[in-house]
């Protein structure tokens, strides 16, 4: 069996987490080793809920790491590949704790050995078989479009640029690459671009999407403008994706083990 880690990053979900929690039965653990809860200073009583979680399902192989500072989502990334990395996984699966994506949509994934085969398997929101509840036209079709034009710049097809479900090949982490990418949710496009640049084997899958409860963190008229910019940069020089892009450089990215 494959030694496969399962990321949740959390940030202010206390509505959702537990239904993320709740997605792990006996089918989905057939394929797991472990799961982490990343907390990134959460604000709210996501936690707590987690660490009573832990406390009632000992049958479930789940752990609490709260990082020592607000990291971002994409600092979260971070602390989690490094745990990957240091405790020896061959595979890491990102997960977003606000229950928009389900880990049964890779069921076929990890049943095929599918995720072996490429330096990573990517969820897709946007391709032929996902499934989108919630989700209204106009962001659908701005998603499509931004797809269209990073496909057009690293010269593969793209899908999706960054859902909530994805499965990486530690390998390729252990360079830490990607040290430098934003720590916010550009991280995710950082991570399309440096795919393109390092050559990486990516593959995309279709799954489902709901929008119910979640609260958005995306202001889309930023998010926007600072993407087609990071995108303008990557096309005039691909080596930009090696600087830095972090608003505030952080020397390591440290979390520690609560439950």
């Amino acid at each position: 069996m494959d030694k496969i880690l399962v990321f949740i990053p959390a940030y202010n979900c206390e509505n959702q987490i537990i239904r993320v929690l709740e997605q792990f039965d006996s089918e989905v653990l057939e394929y797991i080793s472990e799961i982490i809860v990343v907390n990134n200073r959460s604000t709210d009583n996501t936690e707590m809920l987690v660490a009573a979680y832990i406390r009632q399902h000992k049958e479930i192989p789940v752990s609490l790491l709260r990082n020592k500072d607000n990291y971002g989502l994409g600092g979260s990334h971070k602390v989690a590949f490094d745990y990957a990395v240091n405790n020896g996984f061959e595979y890491v699966v990102v997960l977003h704790g606000d229950d928009q994506g389900s880990i049964k949509d890779f069921l076929p994934v990890f049943k095929n050995r599918y995720y072996r085969k490429h330096d990573c398997v990517l969820g897709a929101r946007f391709m032929v078989g996902s499934k989108l509840k919630g989700y209204s036209l106009f962001r659908t079709f701005g998603n499509i479009i931004y797809d269209f034009l990073f496909a057009s710049v690293v010269r593969n097809k793209i899908y999706d640029l960054g859902s909530g479900l994805n499965i990486y090949n530690v390998n390729m982490l252990k360079d830490r690459y990607y040290e430098k990418f934003p720590d916010n949710l550009m991280f995710n496009y950082c991570m399309i671009l440096a795919a393109g640049y390092y050559g990486h084997d990516i593959r995309f899958y279709p799954i489902s999407w709901r929008e119910d409860d979640q609260v958005s963190n995306v202001k889309m008229v930023n998010q926007a403008v600072t993407v087609l910019k990071m995108l303008r940069d990557y096309r005039r020089n691909p080596d930009v994706i090696t600087g830095e892009y972090r608003e505030v450089v952080i020397p390591e990215y440290r979390a520690e083990i609560i439950a």
